[in-house]
């Protein structure tokens, strides 16, 4: 049986990168798969500290995001990690699996913590061993990842197979990534070669999934390029990190390929190509922008559908943690 899991931390300023590197591509995944769960990942927030308040704010903001770019929750599991204790509970088990040197390769932890890592949480060091509790708590066999998340899914891989060896059966599935085309690394407007970050403090340099049209608009016709003008070929975008970045987002949100958008806008200069984008970009995302306000505005309503969400996905964990207490040797009722 195949089983997708992805989730999606709740830090605030949900952004187009969100959208076309994440949640677009689940909307597409359960049409594929009869298995799916999407988790707003709230115990990995808190690696790093966060208001109370907004983070209650945020976890809705981001199931609302989900549920008004077209994910089902009838067809599929929404829910938000802190309700389904099996993820800490497995997490402790895959603390003591890990191997410190596995984790002390882990890049992305060094870009986060910086220079200064002695006063990064344990949490931030470990979350990786969460990640793979998040997964394998339900034995997800696919996940959709971007780039920058694969050496963390090798990683869950590395945990499963040593779990199954130190305990002598195959018991966790050998996890695969589902890696998507255009745009899975969106980047940002001010810089070409930065991920479009929610925690970047210049707000002109990413497309909030709350923000207006007119918003959207003056962002793109602000957005970082160059003098020269589009080339006909996508080889001609090397060494052009803003160009490539904008012909790549009008690729995705359009549901085609660089090519065919510099077949068709290849020698014009970004006076032309930016208008075309703004509006490309306002026609696909505002339907899903002016639902996902109804939602918010509705609280109530999306934490019935993360309440029934936890509840299904508590259902399929726990039956899988007792198997991993019963085999690790945890006496229990």
């Amino acid at each position: 049986m195949k089983r997708i899991f992805s989730g999606v931390q709740p830090t605030g300023n949900l952004h187009l990168g969100n959208y076309l590197g994440a949640i677009r591509n689940w909307v597409r995944l359960q049409d594929e798969f009869e298995d799916c769960l999407f988790c707003v990942v709230d115990l990995h927030a808190i690696t790093v500290w966060q208001e109370p308040k907004d983070l209650v704010a945020n976890t809705r903001e981001v199931a609302a995001a989900m549920i008004a770019a077209g994910i089902d929750p009838e067809r599929n599991v929404i829910f938000n990690q802190s309700q389904v204790s099996a993820h800490a509970e497995l997490a402790w088990i895959f603390n003591c699996v890990a191997r410190l040197g596995w984790l002390d390769r882990m890049t992305q932890f060094k870009e986060k913590a910086g220079k200064d890592k002695e006063r990064a949480s344990v949490g931030l060091y470990a979350y990786p061993n969460l990640m793979a509790a998040d997964i394998l708590a339900y034995k997800g066999t696919h996940v959709p990842v971007g780039e920058d998340q694969k050496q963390h899914l090798e990683l869950v891989r590395d945990i499963a197979q040593k779990f199954n060896h130190d305990y002598g059966q195959e018991f966790f599935p050998q996890v695969e990534p589902l890696i998507f085309g255009t745009a899975t690394r969106v980047m940002s407007l001010k810089d070409g070669s930065s991920k479009m970050s929610k925690s970047d403090s210049a707000d002109n340099s990413r497309i909030n999934m709350t923000d207006n049209i007119d918003g959207i608009a003056r962002k793109i016709k602000k957005a970082k390029t160059d003098p020269e003008p589009l080339p006909s070929e996508a080889q001609g975008l090397d060494g052009r990190p803003e160009a490539a970045n904008l012909v790549g987002i009008y690729a995705a949100l359009a549901d085609t390929d660089v090519e065919a958008v510099l077949g068709e806008f290849g020698g014009q200069g970004f006076g032309a190509f930016k208008p075309a984008l703004a509006d490309l970009a306002v026609a696909k995302l505002s339907p899903v922008q002016d639902e996902m306000r109804r939602l918010m505005d509705d609280a109530e309503h999306v934490d019935t559908v993360l309440h029934a969400g936890a509840e299904k996905a508590n259902d399929l964990a726990t039956m899988i943690l007792q198997e991993v207490q019963d085999l690790v040797g945890f006496l229990r009722p």
